[in-house]
């Protein structure tokens, strides 16, 4: 299934947007917006997004039609076929930002979403990514290449690894865990398809496609399949070499 938008993130610093409108909706809209860091004006030539707020229809549609005449891209509250963008719910444990969006088809879904991962989520694990931002330098000492770098942190931040986000770390976890850590040896796990609807992948197939570093593949595996894997692992039509490279190698048919 084709995704409906690309999600990005962006820098807010210095920069303004456009809101239009008054009452409730846009006031919930101006105190998102500010908290994110953009200055919200009405009307700057320099601005190049905007939140249209208006209820009315006939006036709605002139601001929005205004603005994209003037190539800004346009939020429209209420409107998602006018929407070049929509405003996501947000779970912030900065520097950590997960944005749960539905394309503008339910706001409220988002939102509930959003309440779950909440509650799951440690309040600390934004420490755990400032510690791994700040050991930038001493991973790439003890793993100059990149792929094997990726590897051990991948591995450490697993489900059940020491530094898996999901449980609370003391503020020093990452450094701990560089003292041993070591490069991830390869390894080759078997999944064998039992229908082409990736929902009938257990949990484990699952986790493997999303940590494989590269895939073996036959010709009819199906596309809703390999996207279950990372985009950046590779995808090999040929078979599984029989000694096996660093990291995760899955051999799929």
């Amino acid at each position: 299934m084709a995704v409906n938008g690309l999600p990005i993130l962006l820098r807010t610093a210095g920069r303004r947007v456009l809101l239009v409108g008054e009452g409730e909706p846009a006031d919930a809209k101006r105190r998102l917006l500010e908290r994110s860091g953009l200055t919200v004006v009405a009307d700057d030539p320099h601005a190049r997004i905007a939140v249209v707020a208006v209820e009315d229809d006939a006036e709605a549609r002139l601001a929005i039609d205004a603005l994209k005449a003037r190539g800004i891209l346009v939020n429209a509250v209420d409107r998602p076929a006018d929407c070049d963008f929509t405003l996501p719910a947000i779970v912030d444990r900065s520097p950590i930002l997960i944005a749960i969006s539905t394309g503008g088809v339910s706001a409220g879904l988002a939102a509930a979403i959003r309440q779950r991962l909440e509650a799951i989520l440690p309040a600390g694990v934004g420490r755990l990514a400032e510690g791994l931002g700040a050991a930038r330098a001493a991973l790439r000492a003890r793993f100059p290449d990149g792929g094997d770098r990726r590897r051990a942190i991948g591995a450490a931040i697993a489900a059940g690894g020491p530094l898996d986000p999901m449980v609370p770390h003391a503020d020093n976890a990452v450094a701990q865990w560089l003292d041993g850590a070591a490069a991830v040896a390869g390894r080759v796990e078997v999944i064998r398809l039992r229908s082409a609807d990736p929902d009938d992948l257990s949990l484990r197939e699952a986790r493997w496609l999303g940590q494989a570093d590269r895939i073996h593949h036959a010709p009819h595996v199906p596309a809703a399949i390999l996207d279950r894997a990372r985009a950046d692992a590779v995808r090999i039509m040929e078979p599984v070499p029989a000694e096996p490279l660093p990291g995760l190698t899955i051999d799929l048919a």
